[in-house]
């Protein structure tokens, strides 16, 4: 595409933005998961992977700096929305940036990745107060809601039409090879969300939507073969269980589901069970893990000898740790984290996500609305699968994965606020801002 062509496209989005930042939610949105990648230079970054950007990465920086230029503009607007998670947030980013900048200075890491990287996890902090910053009202907060199904819906459908080629499913424009777990971590989530409103609704229009949305996803969800996605499931479900105030209907549901399962022939796709056993089966030649009489296969021993290694690691540099990338590549959220943020990085993330947790629990019980309650129950029972999704993964630092993520986050936390104004009512007053 022609440069001139991309700033004249930048330009237009910039203006349209100015005027109304809502559109550039939608933009961002369902450019999440739906947008194309580019890959640029021969060499790799970090952990052997290139420079990749995606249309998406372009999008998010035009609109966020429209929205700046717009609260600078305006005054009034501000620029930082108080939340409950801000402080947890803002701590997360800097000791991160100071465990890579001592990466640097000591040599564990280099070359440019510890920057792009860390970059990349200000990306998804930024959606957060994007959206924080710019919802007005509950109906704006659905729309969007709204918008963000649709891409989930567009994404599995995607996704089912890749099974017949054979292949693990995955998200759209993810390369020739596919991230199927970074697919199986936001279908989990998505599907948190939808169960969740099914549940706490009392309009059966609205649980049926949901049900059918859950049963399209459902589909390619299986067929990702994700084991981490797959662990994640009953974790979800206990969480709905336990927090639902209509818990005897989902026990209803998961009984009446495993009684007709036989009757009508339900049953785990094959791939799906050979997947799951193959955790169990050991290859020759390969590392293999063992627990007592418990062999692994190569890829989950892989995993645990990484998690080994990075605790050895770690002891040698217990208090910030390597550096974003300084210790090589690990497919385990809290050992990386751990080995390259150390003791003090491990403690932050751990109360980053203890904060969303406890502030979606907490809008739960406040809000009265019941699709409300759902999408805040939800979304903290996904909170919790993305928690276990990330003993196979590194869940919390996958945008495709995050950035749908924070966005949800966003709404939740400020839809306590929101309930108590009418929709004409200036953005969230009653919430103090932070200049």
């Amino acid at each position: 595409m022609d440069f001139a062509l991309v700033l004249l496209i930048a330009f237009t989005v910039f203006l349209v933005v100015f005027v109304k930042t809502e559109l550039g939610l939608y933009l961002v949105i369902f450019s999440m998961l739906l947008s194309p990648e580019i890959t640029t230079g021969s060499g790799g970054l970090a952990e052997g992977r290139h420079v990749v950007i995606r249309t998406e990465d372009l999008i998010l920086l035009v609109v966020a700096f429209s929205w700046l230029a717009r609260t600078a503009v305006n005054k009034e607007l501000g620029l930082t929305l108080k939340t409950r998670l801000n402080r947890p947030i803002m701590w997360y980013v800097v000791v991160t940036a100071i465990a890579t900048l001592l990466g640097y200075a000591t040599g564990s890491v280099e070359g440019p990745g510890g920057f792009f990287y860390v970059l990349k996890y200000v990306e998804y902090f930024v959606v957060y107060f994007m959206v924080a910053n710019n919802l007005s009202d509950r109906s704006q907060a659905w729309r969007l809601i709204g918008a963000a199904l649709l891409t989930a819906a567009i994404v599995s459908v995607i996704g089912a039409a890749q099974i017949p080629s054979g292949q693990r499913v995955s998200a759209p424009f993810e390369g020739v090879e596919g991230e199927p777990n970074t697919l199986g971590g936001y279908l989990i989530l998505s599907m948190a969300v939808l169960a969740g409103i099914a549940l706490e609704t009392q309009r059966l229009r609205v649980r049926l939507t949901c049900l059918a949305l859950l049963a399209l996803m459902v589909v390619p969800f299986a067929y990702t073969l994700s084991r981490a996605s797959f662990l994640a499931v009953p974790f979800v479900l206990t969480a709905l269980g336990v927090f639902s105030t209509r818990r005897r209907l989902l026990v209803a549901a998961v009984v009446l589901l495993l009684a007709v399962s036989p009757l009508v022939g339900l049953a785990l796709p094959k791939p799906v069970v050979s997947r799951i056993l193959y955790t169990f089966e050991p290859e020759a030649g390969s590392a293999t893990v063992r627990l007592g009489k418990i062999a692994f296969d190569p890829s989950t021993s892989a995993r645990l000898i990484s998690m080994q290694r990075a605790f050895s690691a770690w002891t040698r540099r217990p208090v910030l740790g390597y550096g974003v990338t300084g210790a090589g590549f690990m497919d385990v959220q809290y050992a990386r984290t751990l080995v390259e943020t150390g003791i003090i990085g491990l403690a932050v993330f751990l109360w980053l996500t203890w904060s969303v947790l406890k502030a979606s629990l907490a809008s739960f019980r406040v809000l009265q609305d019941p699709e409300e309650r759902g999408l805040a129950l939800g979304f903290l029972a996904g909170t919790v699968g993305l928690l276990v999704h990330a003993v196979g993964a590194n869940t919390f630092i996958i945008v495709r994965i995050m950035e749908p993520f924070w966005f949800l986050a966003a709404v939740v936390v400020t839809l306590p606020g929101l309930a108590a104004t009418r929709a004409s009512a200036p953005p969230a007053r009653q919430f103090r801002r932070v200049a």
